[in-house]
């Protein structure tokens, strides 16, 4: 009787314990549940149905504001049809310009957004390994290529070259390899029909909406606002549908960098860096352990100004 009684409070005892710990035990992450579907979107705005000057392009601009409101529309069309596919968190970069573009309140409340500079990942502040695919809106192509509308990478005032180990780089593919370095896809890419071609051919695979037709560096043959967010809804849905047949865009480490600039002495300068050598009066060479490096050391040179007062 006396060690059945026993036994009886040890099965007792032991289940309580074990309730117990189901109930202090931490909840699962978010990204760790089944069925969730992270998107991320970075947004910039040379690729934007009607965008073709500075008028459209920043505070300056006397069009800027309106085109504020285009933007957002675009980056609106994605969500809409990233969350009609089934997408459950979505992160927003404001990638253009101070960084400062999208209009907030445009957006809707559960999306959560990156604005300004500096961040360490640049345009893409934020991706990390738990992101399912990436998103490109409003982009453009590069400073390497003598065709599409406002052309450039990352500076049209400075840069006049990059390159990653030997390729020519975009700011859709540079993009595109930091997504990758954390095994992420670019699953649609936005703009005219230049940049699109362009970043399809260095990334390989993935979605295309054209909103524009390129004519030159200022003119375009453009959609119009409701008709480009229309096809980027349409692009953005049929991503996701097959977001399983993309696969990221991995440049292998150690990573070269030769970055050629416009301006004789920056390039002088930065040629005094122990890390940095100077391959010409206009091109440096860096190498960095992988794409986050990269990242930081572009956002460096892209961003620091020092003014000396007499």
């Amino acid at each position: 009787m006396t060690n059945r009684l026993s036994l009886t409070a040890l099965v007792l005892l032991l289940a309580a314990a074990a309730a117990m710990a189901q109930e202090a035990a931490p909840e699962a992450p978010a990204d760790a549940s089944p069925g969730r579907l992270k998107i991320y979107i970075s947004a910039d705005m040379e690729g934007i149905a009607g965008v073709v000057s500075d008028a459209q392009l920043g505070p300056e601009g006397w069009e800027y504001g309106r085109f504020r409101e285009f933007m957002t529309g675009e980056v609106n069309a994605a969500i809409d049809a990233a969350r009609a596919a089934g997408a459950t968190d979505i992160l927003v970069s404001d990638s253009h310009g101070n960084g400062q573009s999208l209009l907030l309140d445009g957006l809707p409340p559960d999306v959560m957004v990156v604005r300004s500079w500096p961040r360490p990942l640049g345009m893409m502040e934020g991706i990390d390994e738990s992101f399912d695919g990436v998103i490109f809106i409003g982009y453009h192509s590069s400073t390497d290529n003598t065709r599409g509308v406002r052309a450039h990478t990352m500076s049209s005032a400075n840069i006049t070259s990059l390159r990653l180990n030997g390729r020519i780089m975009s700011e859709g593919s540079l993009n595109a390899a930091i997504a990758g370095h954390f095994g992420v896809p670019v699953i649609m890419v936005s703009g005219d029909d230049v940049a699109v071609a362009e970043n399809q051919v260095i990334v390989g695979n993935m979605e295309g909406a054209v909103v524009k037709w390129a004519l030159g560096f200022h003119s375009a043959r453009t959609l119009t606002p409701e008709a480009a967010q229309e096809v980027i809804r349409t692009r953005a849905s049929s991503a996701i549908t097959r977001i399983d047949e993309f696969r990221p865009y991995v440049l292998e480490p150690p990573i070269e960098v030769e970055l050629s600039l416009k301006h004789y002495r920056p390039v002088e300068l930065l040629g005094y860096l122990p890390n940095v050598e100077r391959v010409n009066s206009h091109t440096i060479r860096f190498v960095a352990e992988d794409m986050t490096e990269v990242s930081r050391f572009l956002g460096f040179v892209t961003n620091f100004r020092v003014d000396l007062q007499p």
